[in-house]
């Protein structure tokens, strides 16, 4: 029958350990089970019947887990004693042998094979192995032979604060949207303690900010990080990196920390209205610019994000209405004006137009902060263009009798400068169009005459290219097509196209009609009688002139 005696005789050094942490309490609950000071006897046989206890006899019992203590990152130089097994049938004279098998036996624990005392050799940690199985025997010395049978024992390795907690997750990144309300939850963070829970506080952990932190405060016992302000304001600081440290031992001291560091992200609200950075601009371009010209650009700035910064323009006031366009490039938040009509910098060189900007997507909760839209002025200055004369008043048809004599004025061309009306212009045909020269213009006043004698039935009408230019830069010219249409005289008698016959009978009865077609210049005569079967007789017909 076994007698295991479990003497937890700790060296100076554990238990000093084990009252640093904590521990004695449970060593203390053990002696206070001892049925003698200082010793505890446990009698095991295969009877699992009954059980009695005296103080001077055996206490039978069934098997028994049977379990001893061993303090974990033991430093001593000695072996650690764990405890002792023993059978009552051990009369001391050294014929047993004590022996262990298992986990750990003969490196990790050792036992005295006289006494049953089980040591310690190495420095054990509870976070890598918890406990240890081993079975103990009792053998005759000199037959081996087994004098009671197998007991399996456990060594449990008991815990210390020796782990720190530790953040599994990091790094973590949160994010809030600005001007959020005092207490808004951004994220959670949470610590692992690798510590026995079921002892003490070594694994019991508190959350707390670091760095004097004062924008944001973290639970501690959830590890949730709330906003503790309410004005955090993305465009004056878009990130903020937070200390959260982890203390064990419920942040009593002497408790194990590790920290981590959390960033938090700002993101955007709309709460910034466009602004433009000039309240005028100016621009200049030349007056012959076609219309959709684009005359600039301005943009103004919004201190916000993404779609908070998209906007569009609109023109709010123009002096003269239509001339110019505004649009909206999507890409850059432009505001693009162009020319709608065109610019005559005769009639006025100064524009001015004025251009909003409002914001595309207003949040109603800002709009207390106020109008989301800002105005600028945009001035447009026309510069001049050397123009060509200008035909007064624009025509194209005139009208001349065919029989007006060589010489003769039928008109007077006029073109004016627009640049400055009281230039000299000069005036010419393009020969091209009238390559007889049978009309003339005077070079200096425009007035048109007959250069040679005109008929209708030649040509009727006679289409011109009038120049007119500049006196000291022929290179601005302007042309003018001048139809003239020329109107018939009567200027030509009658005539027989072609020869004609005509037959008669010669008992033709006076007064008989023959058929006449008279026509003038290019008209047929045509001269007929009834059919007769006698010999023709040929007659001549002679057309008078009058």
């Amino acid at each position: 029958m076994w007698d295991m005696k479990k003497l937890v005789k700790a060296s100076p050094q554990g238990l000093m350990m084990m009252a640093l942490q904590g521990y004695l309490w449970i060593l203390l609950l053990i002696f206070c089970t001892l049925r003698y000071s200082g010793t505890m006897s446990v009698d095991m046989e295969q009877s699992q019947n009954s059980l009695a206890a005296t103080s001077n006899s055996r206490v039978k019992r069934g098997w028994v887990w049977n379990q001893f203590f061993v303090v974990e990152e033991y430093t001593g130089t000695e072996p650690l004693y764990v405890g002792k097994i023993h059978s009552d049938s051990d009369e001391g004279d050294s014929s047993i042998k004590y022996t262990i098998s298992g986990e750990g036996a003969g490196t990790i624990f050792i036992i005295d094979e006289l006494t049953g005392d089980i040591h310690a050799t190495e420095r054990l940690d509870r976070e890598q192995k918890t406990f240890y199985t081993l079975r103990a025997q009792a053998r005759d010395r000199q037959t081996n032979r087994l004098l009671e049978p197998e007991s399996e024992f456990i060594i449990k390795v008991q815990d210390i604060n020796d782990s720190e907690p530790k953040f599994l997750q990091a790094p973590y990144i949160g994010s809030i949207p600005e001007l959020s309300p005092i207490g808004t939850s951004v994220m959670q963070v949470t610590a692992s303690d690798a510590d026995d829970p079921s002892y003490g506080s070594s694994a019991r952990v508190v959350y707390s900010v670091l760095d004097r932190e004062k924008h944001f405060t973290v639970d501690s016992k959830t590890g949730v990080i709330r906003t503790a302000v309410a004005n955090l304001d993305r465009e004056t600081q878009d990130r903020y990196e937070v200390v959260i440290q982890a203390m064990d031992m419920a942040g009593q001291m002497g408790g194990l920390s590790g920290s981590t560091t959390v960033t938090i992200v700002i993101t955007d609200v709309n709460d910034n209205p466009p602004r433009f950075p000039q309240k005028m601009y100016q621009f200049s371009i030349e007056e012959s610019a076609p219309v959709g010209t684009i005359i600039g650009r301005v943009k103004a700035e919004d201190w916000d994000q993404g779609e908070n910064t998209d906007m569009t323009y609109q023109i709010k006031d123009e002096e003269d209405l239509g001339i110019f366009k505004v649009t909206t490039d999507g890409n850059t938040q432009e505001a693009i004006i162009t020319i709608q009509k065109p610019l005559d910098f005769e009639a006025k060189n100064i524009h001015t137009v004025v251009v909003e900007a409002l914001n595309k997507f207003v949040d109603p909760r800002f709009v207390d902060l106020g109008t989301f839209r800002d105005q600028t002025i945009i001035m447009v200055t026309v510069e001049d263009v050397d123009e060509p004369p200008e035909f007064q008043p624009p025509w194209n048809t005139m009208e001349v009798q065919e029989d007006i004599h060589v010489g003769s004025v039928i008109g007077v061309i006029t073109a004016l400068d627009p640049d400055a009306a009281n230039l000299p212009v000069r005036y010419a045909i393009d020969r091209k169009t009238d390559q007889e020269r049978i009309f003339d213009i005077d070079a200096k006043t425009g007035a048109l005459t007959i250069g040679k004698a005109l008929d209708r039935e030649t040509a009727g009408w006679h289409n011109l290219t009038v120049l007119a230019m500049e006196a000291d830069n022929e290179l601005k010219v302007s042309r003018a097509t001048l139809s003239i249409r020329i109107l018939d005289v009567n200027d030509n008698p009658p005539e027989l196209a072609t020869p004609y016959e005509a037959a008669v009978c010669e008992d033709a009865i006076p007064g008989q009609i023959i058929q006449l077609r008279f026509i003038p210049r290019g008209w047929a005569l045509t001269v007929r009688s009834r059919p007769f079967t006698s010999f023709p007789f040929w007659w001549w017909i002679a057309v008078l002139r009058h």
